[in-house]
């Protein structure tokens, strides 16, 4: 039965997308089926798949709206064991469109329900800001990984989104988990990288997972080319490292 795991952090920039697209890659590679669910108006992890975003018809949209079946949704990728339901910008009027409809926080949840057992893992790419869309992912998910990058700002409004996983498990999913605190952006050069991690390990301890992915050259270069960073350049760091977190991942469900 298929894990759902959001990657969430209302903060942009942190590397949310480039860990749901690396890591469904890594996670395919390593021989398990997985499903990306692309939940962000902006669409890069649509676009760093390689699908034209223009050319999107049936996607993340239309399943909220339920104008089409999850089936229809589907697409297949060039990255081994990955499928993806793309975005699009159209995506944006979700927020609105939904507000005065029944159970709108469940659509996702309800959508996914008859495809779970087809997958090993789904991995939902959620958009930087806590509205409907988000809540929705948050709703679906067993899990949530929070990618938190080494940076001066790191921890700032890291409190408001543990706030938003809280009052979700309370209301509308008490099985809600943390999967884990991703720590991205790491330049060894840098002492404030350094003292972010130790930071961050000192106060969330064992939820902070081992792997950290560090600033790399290719990682950045990948989507340009619509390309995950394994079929780009499998030996380049940040190949190694999200493979490392799949590995992690992998360990951590048995």
């Amino acid at each position: 039965m298929g894990k759902i795991i959001a990657i969430a952090n209302q903060k942009g920039g942190v590397g949310k997308t480039t860990t749901a697209v690396n890591l469904c890659a890594a996670l395919g590679v390593l021989e398990k089926k997985v499903l990306l669910v692309d939940a962000d108006p902006q669409a890069n992890a649509t676009s760093g798949l390689g699908i034209d975003v223009q050319s999107v018809k049936m996607g993340t949209y239309q399943l909220l709206d339920g104008s089409i079946t999850i089936e229809q949704a589907i697409l297949s990728t060039e990255s081994p064991n990955l499928d993806i339901i793309p975005s699009h910008i159209d995506l944006v009027a979700s927020e609105i469109e939904l507000v005065d409809k029944n159970a709108r926080e469940y659509r996702l949840k309800e959508a996914l329900e008859g495809i779970k057992a087809k997958y090993d893992f789904i991995i939902l790419d959620c958009a930087p800001s806590l509205g409907l869309i988000t809540l929705n992912a948050l709703v679906a998910a067993n899990a949530v990984i929070i990618p938190i990058q080494c940076e001066y700002f790191a921890l700032e409004g890291l409190g408001k989104l543990l706030n938003t996983i809280k009052s979700v498990q309370k209301i509308h999913n008490k099985n809600l988990d943390i999967e884990g605190l991703l720590l991205t952006m790491y330049d060894t050069r840098l002492r404030l990288s350094n003292q972010v991690v130790e930071e961050v390990k000192k106060h969330f301890g064992k939820m902070v997972f081992k792997t950290i992915i560090q600033r790399n050259i290719r990682l950045s270069e990948a989507p340009s080319y619509g390309e995950d960073i394994i079929s780009y350049d499998a030996s380049s760091r940040g190949a190694k490292s999200y493979l490392s977190l799949g590995s992690e991942i992998i360990k951590r469900n048995k």
